[in-house]
């Protein structure tokens, strides 16, 4: 059954607010999955906090388009599932690789990150990321480590000054006290 004008246009308008909102997109082609593993698949993806969709290719293709975002030609061809990324990009991608892995189907097209393509390759290391909490973790401790240890330098000459003192007024005291 075709559909009208103004469907396509609401259709096109929701694709355009899901896409505007999520910093990536991970294409699959999802034949041969069954409608179990595409529920799953969904749960999985929607308690991360990210979401799955199957596309209507020309009209997401449209909706890329008008939000300004890259639009690729190759990976946009026959049945295509979209994991759509707001929280975590590296979640996304191993769940799919994980549906991938148990079902042998779901074979990845590519990705869109930000306004850049990838490739099925690139998009696949992606699911070898740590997660997100992970990353933040090591850049904060790179930029922690650098900093402590400027404590310390600059802490070392202070103590020593009060270590000085300190003994100076424990020998004044015990001076006194006899």
């Amino acid at each position: 059954m075709a559909l009208s004008k103004e469907e396509k246009e609401k259709i096109i308008a929701e694709y355009m607010e899901r896409f505007s909102k999520s910093q990536a997109l991970i294409l699959a082609d999802y034949r041969g999955m069954t409608v179990a593993n595409l529920t799953r698949l969904r749960t999985q993806l929607r308690e991360s906090g990210n979401s799955f969709m199957v596309v209507k290719n020309t009209l997401a293709r449209i909706a890329l388009e008008r939000i300004g975002r890259s639009v690729p030609s190759d990976a946009l061809a026959g049945p295509v599932a979209m994991g759509l990324c707001y929280k975590d990009i590296a979640a996304v991608s191993k769940t799919f690789a994980a549906m991938a892995n148990e079902t042998k189907l779901l074979p990845l097209k590519g990705a869109i990150l930000g306004s850049r393509l990838v490739d099925a390759a690139q998009a696949q290391a992606l699911s070898d990321m740590p997660p997100r909490e992970t990353l933040v973790a090591q850049v904060v401790g790179a930029v922690q480590s650098p900093l402590t240890n400027l404590v310390g330098v600059l802490a070392g000459p202070l103590q020593g000054f009060i270590n000085v003192l300190q003994a100076r007024a424990d020998k004044l005291g015990a001076a006194t006290a006899s």
